[in-house]
């Protein structure tokens, strides 16, 4: 199912997108934008993950379809600056759609030269593509353009460019159980957060989740509006009765081997960025029902692979053996 395709059941409400943004920079320090089709305003290349893609992937396949260009040295930026969540990535369409962007930005460089070969699709996504400098920005879509400018302009010393107000995030419900009811089991991106806890002895937290009874991370899937590091928070909160003073991203896990599918069939593509707690307080009280267990694991002593729930976590856990829980450089 695409994101079109949901509309048609869902209607106009509000979206979840794991989107990525890609910056193009030209010998000059210009940014390549493109004027959209949609609403006639300018934004970085980019748009929505497909199924089966990682963040990098359908970077180099926005890019091409809106601009004809590839770009060798695009890679992912490095968390947090890489990052696109919150409550300000909200965004009405011109058609009416609501959706929250969240996901991933990318970085590469071209000559300015090569916009002469550029050719976008036939799709009408762009109208116009131009080199812009940094101080020198044409009228911006929406916010995720902003703040994906801002990204630039602060490593260029310039001041962030505003942010258009946005509404309130809906209360936080159960996203995810509501979405299942329209599209059933298929595969859907589920946006999510889990958190490294280690104590003193530097033994990691672990829980037996209830309808796996297998062992997993704190941590669960993000609400419309939610940044991962609330996710995180308040997921740490309810599975343990913990609080973190500060949660620090250290990796972003995305792409298709980490597709997961619970005991009910319900298929679920992960889009999930790892945390280290800091300054963790509070009594270790497991969420009734949802924790059967917790406990404690130093690295040489962790859960066989069989006892873990599913590829993601098994992935976090090897990130954590290979990097302790600082992030990489």
């Amino acid at each position: 199912m695409t994101l079109m395709e949901l509309r048609e059941v869902w209607g106009n409400a509000p979206l979840m997108a794991a989107a990525v943004g890609v910056l193009i920079q030209d010998e000059h320090g210009r940014v390549l934008l493109q004027r959209r089709g949609d609403d006639g305003l300018w934004g970085e290349p980019g748009g929505a993950l497909e199924p089966g893609e990682d963040f990098l992937i359908g970077a180099r396949r926005e890019l091409f379809e809106e601009t004809g260009l590839d770009c060798p040295n695009l890679t992912l930026l490095p968390l947090p600056e890489g990052l696109q969540d919150g409550p300000e990535l909200f965004h009405r369409y011109p058609n009416g759609h609501e959706i929250y962007i969240i996901g991933m930005r990318a970085h590469g460089t071209l000559p300015a030269a090569a916009l002469e070969q550029a050719a976008p699709d036939d799709s009408g996504e762009t109208l116009e593509l131009r080199w812009f400098p940094l101080d020198a920005l044409p009228d911006l879509s929406n916010n995720a353009n902003h703040a994906s400018l801002n990204v630039l302009r602060t490593r260029a010393g310039l001041p962030p460019l505003p942010l258009a107000p946005t509404p309130p995030a809906p209360p936080v419900g159960n996203f995810l159980m509501e979405l299942r009811r329209v599209i059933g089991p298929r595969p859907w991106f589920a946006p999510g957060s889990n958190v490294l806890v280690t104590d003193e002895q530097g033994r990691l937290l672990l829980l037996r989740h209830g309808h796996t009874r297998l062992w997993t991370l704190p941590g669960g899937s993000l609400e419309p509006g939610e940044a991962f590091a609330q996710t995180a928070a308040r997921e740490l909160h309810e599975e343990t009765g913990l609080r973190a003073a500060h949660l620090e991203p250290l990796h972003m896990f995305a792409g298709p081997e980490y597709r997961f599918t619970y005991p009910n069939g319900h298929v679920i593509d992960n889009v999930s960025v790892l945390h280290r707690a800091q300054g963790v307080t509070g009594t270790l009280t497991p969420q009734d029902g949802e924790v059967l267990e917790v406990g404690w694991f130093s690295p040489a002593d962790l859960p066989g692979e069989e006892d873990l729930s599913g590829e993601l976590i098994r992935a976090n856990l090897r990130w954590w053996r290979t990097h302790g829980d600082t992030p990489a450089q």
